[in-house]
């Protein structure tokens, strides 16, 4: 499709730019995952592309790694319309997500599974969220629930979700709190450290857009701290941007917000570089799954970057949760 124009000419160069990275032997992938791509059935492509070891480390909403989960108990995202009387909705305890409707005492059950799940926790160790997603993918797998986590931890890929309280988890540990007394401590400043460190022991990060938000914003961050360690390390003005850059968003960059910041405002700050970039301004929904295909069909083959230090703080937790 680079041979077309407009936005197909994009896809194609986006997939062209994801193929290289998967091909550079020296690349840690980070994805950054946005918005609620679960509830559109986005979040089985995600845990293929986890399972192959197209993603090294997934950045996420909290929504993207809970919300997987309903389905994976075997509850049903049903087809809607987004032209609906919303307080009919309310009254049968339906949750309107655009055209996706969720049940919500269904919802509820999921949340209730993420509360039993803190509950077991231990209080007095304080969690990076890939540390506390890793033991959560551990109790799924055994469970036979699919979901993103589950694939991350039978992969031993790290899973971020710096505002994981913005979502199913945060109701659920205030459920835990309110009915058992628990308290967990989840870290961002730690997030970050992992997510940093991860980036040091790397020769060349990649990133792969899906939308913007925080997500795409800490992983952004990531080169500017790498390039600030080293600055400090050598005595020199040096930049650290990621070797390669895709973005897939329907924002727009003249609201200011970094979802529809373009690529080229991320080389100002040193965070991408120029040579290896493309942003394609197009639903996710359309776009990951062709990309998806078009891996597929080429047949790529990835043996991925082994992170597993990531998780050494709660190795000893993994069994007992």
């Amino acid at each position: 499709m680079s041979g077309t124009a407009y936005q197909g000419r994009k896809l194609g160069e986006v997939f062209k730019i994801i193929t290289a990275m998967i091909r550079d032997p020296d690349v840690t992938i980070y994805m950054g995952l946005a918005g609620s791509m679960a509830t559109a059935g986005m979040w089985g492509i995600v845990s293929w592309m986890i399972e192959k070891r197209y993603i090294d480390v997934l950045v996420s909403t909290g929504a993207n790694v809970s919300e997987d989960i309903y389905a994976g108990m075997g509850f049903p995202y049903g087809r809607g319309s987004p032209c609906v009387d919303d307080t009919i909705l309310l009254k049968y305890r339906i949750d309107r997500f655009y055209d996706v409707y969720a049940d919500e005492y269904l919802y509820r059950e999921m949340e209730r599974l993420l509360r039993d799940f803190i509950r077991d926790l231990p209080s007095d160790y304080v969690f990076s969220s890939a540390e506390f997603l890793y033991l959560l993918g551990a109790r799924l797998s055994r469970l036979g629930i699919r979901s993103i986590a589950t694939s991350a931890y039978k992969s031993r890929v790290p899973v971020f979700v710096p505002a994981i309280v913005d979502s199913g988890y945060g109701i659920a540990y205030i459920q835990a709190l309110r009915e058992f007394g628990k308290r967990v401590y989840i870290d961002q400043f730690k997030d970050f450290e992992q997510m940093v460190e991860i980036a040091m022991r790397s020769k060349e990060t990649g990133v792969i857009y899906i939308g913007g938000g925080v997500p795409t914003d800490i992983t952004q961050l990531v080169a500017v701290a790498k390039a600030l360690i080293e600055e400090k390390r050598h005595g020199v003005d040096v930049s650290k941007p990621h070797k390669y850059a895709v973005k897939i968003t329907t924002d727009l960059p003249q609201w200011g917000g970094l979802s529809g910041a373009t690529l080229e405002e991320a080389v100002s700050w040193g965070k991408v570089e120029q040579v290896s970039m493309a942003m394609l301004n197009v639903d996710a929904t359309i776009a990951l799954p062709i990309i998806a295909a078009a891996i597929r069909e080429a047949g790529l083959e990835r043996k991925g970057v082994d992170l597993g230090w990531v998780f050494e703080g709660v190795r000893r937790y993994e069994d007992k949760i």
